[in-house]
């Protein structure tokens, strides 16, 4: 079969390998859609730890066409939740299990979905309807990992909300923050996103710091940073107002930091939290997909065949793009 590999970092392959034969426990499913995302770029530059000589690819859905668990049958369309959590150190006892010491994620630990089969852990798919559209599979990680964010945040009815980003990230963030009944500004330079997000519920949209604050200049109750870019995590909270909170859901290479200035924070009493993967959310995300309260379909850009998918990843998206599939059939 076809997958893209990265072999080591600043070269990744599309390359002939063996279909994976599944353990005890795992299923093997024929993968129909699998989403780049900004983390598997930084994985290519080497700016995000993983393991090396892996097929990556951690948003993906498909068809099990082979299973040794009794928990789901051959022919069950499912999800992939990547991240297999120990269940024994100290952070998982405590319900902390996305910061499990011992987490082996599907398509950064172990072979992942830029592929035409994958095998992982049966207790880690997520069974979805027959009928569901194969390609909105793929949203149901980067919706689960915003819905951890915007719990997070603990949105109430009436709030004002500044979104930074409009990556799929934070157009997920957009819907799930009207969803809890916030009044909702996106941030991002690109003008198509802007009109998107307006689609998706946005009450405002503008490209700046400068501009969001002249349109509401006491700031936002919340601020979900989605970017992951050093400028926007360091307005976030310039954009907050005061006794207000700030969510960091974006990605920055490890090493980079960011300047804060600590007693604006302090006489301003804003609250700073750091969002890290999808703790017990990718069910819900799931069922939030399929039910339709989260529309994924404006948020697909393209979709492309395997062998396309190292260039892809080893090139910044293209102008406009929120997000691109592959789809390995």
């Amino acid at each position: 079969m076809l997958a893209t590999r990265l072999l080591e970092t600043g070269n990744i392959q599309t390359i002939e390998v063996p279909v994976p034969s599944p353990s005890d426990g795992e299923i093997l499913v024929k993968v129909e859609a699998s989403g780049i995302c900004g983390t598997d770029r930084h994985l290519f530059k080497g700016e995000f730890p993983c393991s090396p000589n892996k097929t990556l690819g951690h948003e993906f859905s498909g068809i099990v066409v082979d299973s040794r668990d009794t928990r789901i049958s051959k022919g069950t369309r499912v999800t992939c939740d990547p991240n297999n959590w120990c269940a024994s150190c100290s952070h998982c006892l405590n319900g902390k299990v996305n910061l499990c010491e011992n987490n082996i994620a599907t398509g950064i630990h172990r072979d992942g979905g830029f592929a035409e089969f994958c095998a992982f852990p049966a207790n880690k798919a997520v069974a979805l309807s027959s009928d569901l559209n194969p390609l909105y599979g793929a949203f149901c990680e980067p919706l689960a990992c915003t819905l951890h964010g915007t719990d997070m945040a603990t949105i109430q009815p009436g709030e004002k909300v500044i979104v930074i980003g409009g990556g799929v990230i934070g157009l997920l963030a957009v819907q799930i923050a009207r969803l809890a009944g916030g009044e909702v500004m996106i941030v991002t330079r690109s003008t198509k996103k802007q009109d998107l997000a307006r689609k998706l519920g946005a009450c405002e949209a503008t490209e700046s710091e400068v501009k969001a604050r002249k349109i509401w200049a006491e700031g936002a109750d919340v601020v979900i940073e989605c970017a992951g870019v050093s400028e926007t995590i360091a307005f976030a909270p310039r954009l907050a107002r005061t006794g207000g909170r700030v969510v960091i859901l974006g990605v920055l290479p490890s090493g980079e930091t960011v300047p804060i200035e600590p007693f604006d924070l302090l006489f301003r009493e804003i609250k700073m939290h750091f969002s890290f993967l999808n703790p017990f959310t990718h069910e819900r995300a799931a069922g939030m997909i399929e039910s339709g309260y989260i529309n994924v379909a404006p948020l697909i850009s393209r979709t492309m065949s395997i062998s396309e998918a190292a260039d892809a990843i080893a090139n910044p998206p293209m102008p406009g793009e929120v997000r691109a599939i592959v789809v390995p059939g």
